[in-house]
């Protein structure tokens, strides 16, 4: 316990250090940044001044304000561990803070020690469960919504399992995997959560065909330039079974694209090779 405390304690410390060096290294570097976007700072910083009447001196306002970074962080522990099904008693959680501070705790060193180490055990049980549940739903989920979208009008189902409807073709020739292509689009999952949306951020996004997830680069061949196209990809053409921030593991996704430009990869020069050796064989001026 000992050591733990120590290590959340000081993780606090470096926390609060960083942040106030990352403040300072901003507004040397960029006064003129520094008085406009961080518009919270001086809302935050007005009521402190009148809060440091509460303390006797600066040391007792940083004592308490240790305190409570370390209670939130507890807290915010405590709440995530009930997702997973483990409740602890936050009155026993205070009252062995408080023990250990007055050096009267009722476990000696190796009872915390082992006691904390089968409470480790038991959280990564427990995440590794319900991350193998959610999966497992998110795969249903899954199945179910491409099999009903198989049933609608006008879609149409690759060997790789890619699901996609043509809302308009568009005109030219068909992007290939070299090319780059500029796109608006909207990514959803099954639900209806919106996880990307590049209209909303009001800048398209410009990318190789070749250099994103799978469902994309076999999706975007089936319309041309000014086409139109709603992709419906399995996980396996997606993210899998890890999934990344925003999108669980299994999930599939969801995507109304819209081809707004192709451009050819340029062409390679075959005299471009040539002329380092020419440059090289050529006298040097002095």
């Amino acid at each position: 316990m000992k050591s733990l405390f120590k290590v959340t304690l000081l993780a606090t410390t470096m926390a609060i250090a960083l942040n106030a060096t990352q403040v300072m290294a901003a507004e040397a570097t960029a006064p003129a940044a520094a008085a406009t976007a961080p518009a919270a700072a001086p809302a935050a910083t007005a009521p402190a001044a009148t809060d440091t009447a509460k303390f006797k001196s600066d040391d007792e306002q940083a004592a308490y304000a240790l305190g409570a970074s370390l209670g939130r962080y507890m807290d915010n522990s405590l709440k995530e561990q009930e997702k997973l099904g483990i409740k602890l008693d936050k009155d026993q959680l205070i009252s062995g803070v408080q023990d250990a501070f007055a050096n009267k705790s009722k476990l000696s060193d190796q009872e915390i020690e082992q006691t904390l180490q089968t409470f480790e055990g038991r959280v990564k049980a427990s995440a590794q469960a319900k991350m193998e549940q959610d999966a497992k739903a998110n795969a249903d989920k899954g199945d179910k919504f491409r099999a009903d979208f198989a049933k609608e009008k006008g879609v149409k189902k690759t060997e790789s399992g890619l699901l996609y409807q043509v809302e308009k073709p568009g005109a030219g020739a068909a992007p290939k995997d070299s090319d780059t292509v500029v796109v608006n689009y909207k990514g959803t999952l099954t639900d209806g959560t919106e996880f990307d949306n590049s209209y909303t951020r009001g800048e398209p996004l410009s990318f190789r065909l070749d250099g994103v997830i799978p469902g994309w680069t076999e999706g975007l061949k089936h319309i041309k330039k000014g086409g139109k196209i709603k992709l419906v990809i399995p996980p396996a053409l997606a993210y899998g079974k890890t999934g990344v921030p925003g999108i669980p593991a299994n999930s599939t996704l969801v995507f109304d694209v819209e081809l707004l430009d192709v451009k050819a990869a340029p062409k390679a020069d075959p005299k471009a090779a040539e002329k380092p050796a020419e440059a090289e064989a050529a006298p040097k001026a002095n």
